[in-house]
């Protein structure tokens, strides 16, 4: 079986920049045995496999070792193929998924991500979690997937070197660090080495997370968002108490072909 296949790389200022995604599109759904093989062998941090016609497209999302429930960078990387490569011709796409319906919407350049929004609780950190990180944060919150623990400043943000074998055993999706930024409204960074991704170098989900926190900490509803991996993450988020918007660029590093 052959099959058509698109590297996008999403939140970025061009190719070589922000998080790049596979995306798949069939008619019908593939099963999760090859999903997961497919994601293996692609080896990026997210595979998406979207299925389905135009007005009921389903989406899924695998790393290279499991499926996860809600991945924004694969989400708006599939809304770039749909829109730029497919032409797909409505301002509107919309997905079911395993976190319910989303939606992607093209406005100009920008693809604006329509996800709903975490609810984050402050709680004492699980045993070995600072230790791991090397700094401890001045607070640590969970969520539905992931521990965000906030920082006073992008430097200490930065300057993490995260002992990812210890981090690995924290029983999470992944671990979000956050901070004020320097030149926008706040910075992160996305570890997640139990869902076999050391650092994810744009993690569109974490923000469903974080703008709920920013905007509440800068009372503010819509902010500037950069996410410190080595790539870089650009992104803009709008919060509507239980949506967040989130906007971002995405460009196609490749077209090809895989035969399974």
């Amino acid at each position: 079986m052959k099959l058509n296949i698109w590297q996008v790389d999403a939140f970025c200022r061009g190719v070589f920049s922000g998080n790049p995604a596979a995306v798949i599109i069939t008619d019908e759904p593939l099963g999760e045995t090859l999903m997961q093989s497919i994601a293996a062998e692609n080896n990026l941090s997210e595979t998406a496999f979207v299925s389905g016609c135009a007005d009921k497209l389903n989406i899924r999302w695998f790393t290279p070792v499991t499926e996860v429930d809600l991945c924004g960078h694969a989400t708006l990387a599939s809304g770039h193929v749909l829109f730029n490569e497919l032409n797909h011709n409505a301002s509107e796409i919309k997905f079911d998924s395993k976190s319910g319906s989303l939606r992607v919407l093209k406005k100009d350049e920008l693809l604006i991500l329509d996800f709903p929004s975490d609810r984050i609780e402050e709680v004492p950190p699980p045993a070995g979690l600072y230790e791991a990180l090397g700094t401890a944060p001045n607070r640590c919150f969970r969520g539905r997937s992931d521990y965000m623990l906030a920082y006073s400043d992008e430097d200490m943000i930065l300057n993490l070197m995260p002992d990812f074998t210890k981090l690995g055993q924290v029983e999470s999706r992944g671990i979000i660090v956050t901070a004020p930024g320097k030149e926008c409204d706040f910075v992160s960074r996305f570890f997640a080495p139990c869902a076999g991704i050391n650092e994810d170098p744009v993690t569109g989900s974490a923000h469903t997370t974080l703008t709920p926190y920013w905007s509440k900490e800068l009372n503010k509803t819509e902010l500037s968002a950069v996410q410190l991996s080595a790539r870089r993450g650009y992104l803009k988020c709008v919060y509507s108490g239980d949506r967040v918007e989130i906007s971002g660029r995405a460009a196609t590093y490749l077209r090809g072909e895989i035969e399974v």
